[in-house]
């Protein structure tokens, strides 16, 4: 069944602003740059948002998130930098409220920079991931049973590519959002995008929630996860062509519903 007309997708009001990144000290209602231990003199940093109610020995969940490639434009306007800074998935998923926010880099060791397209080094990469992470439950109050990794693009891709690299770097998070891709479904050209990689590497999720979102279709997704034997997914499809993650910055029926899923994922005992 086609997806319903629901105008243009540009006509729809923002009713959220990403906040930009700055400098200096982190403290609640600021997004600032930060590097974990040895990355001090590398032109490679992440960006954490402490929440407005944010306080010292408060605990918080955490949303972590990965970059599209950039750069990019298509014909409909939409843009995707490849900047850590320019991410937006995981503030538009929280609404700015009540989540701690961390964008995460690609490593690329050689540049000993943060990689605009694709993985740079993905065991550096989730290495750096960890590090940042327990960075942020040791010193900001981020709750290690209520991390969720989310991305868009190519940061969905990373959802598993990178995710779900390891045991070490698996076992981190409560539930993933992947919005517009999904790793393993199609070849991309680099080492490891193969389905057959992309099933080794699903088998780390041991059946915890996914919520898995595209421009006007799923069923590629749904199909290569179903062939995997992978349940406990939330398929959504949403009715506009564009290649953007705007859509969680906007009071959407969809933006509700993944909030919804959200917090069902994130009640204890589930």
């Amino acid at each position: 069944m086609a997806a319903p007309d629901r105008g243009q997708f540009k006509d729809i009001p923002f009713d959220l602003v990403v906040p930009r990144a700055e400098e200096g000290k982190a403290g609640a209602g600021r997004r600032v740059r930060q590097a974990v231990d040895g990355f001090e003199n590398w032109d490679l940093r992440h960006v954490l948002y402490l929440p407005a109610e944010w306080k010292a020995g408060g605990r918080y969940p955490v949303i972590v998130e990965y970059p599209g490639n950039g750069p990019y434009r298509n014909p409909l306007g939409d843009v995707s930098t490849g900047l850590v800074e320019d991410c937006r998935l995981g503030f538009g998923i929280g609404g700015g409220k009540n989540f701690i926010w961390l964008c995460l880099p690609f490593v690329d060791p050689a540049n000993k920079r943060h990689a605009r397209q694709w993985w740079g080094d993905p065991d550096a990469t989730a290495a750096y991931c960890r590090q940042a992470v327990a960075r942020v439950c040791g010193e900001y109050g981020g709750d290690p049973d209520r991390v969720i990794l989310c991305g868009f693009s190519r940061g969905a891709i990373a959802c598993g590519h990178i995710g779900l690299r390891d045991d070490a770097t698996a076992r981190l998070w409560r539930g993933l959002v992947a919005h517009s891709h999904y790793d393993g479904v199609r070849r991309w050209g680099y080492a490891d995008d193969s389905p057959e990689s992309a099933m080794a590497r699903l088998r780390r999720l041991k059946g915890r929630p996914q919520w898995v979102s595209h421009e006007e279709t799923v069923d590629p997704a749904q199909a290569f996860l179903n062939n995997a034997g992978v349940g406990n997914t939330t398929f959504m499809a949403l009715p506009w062509p564009n290649h953007t993650a705007d859509w969680v910055l906007k009071d959407i029926p969809e933006r509700r519903q993944l909030r919804d899923w959200l917090g069902k994922i994130l009640t204890p005992g589930r």
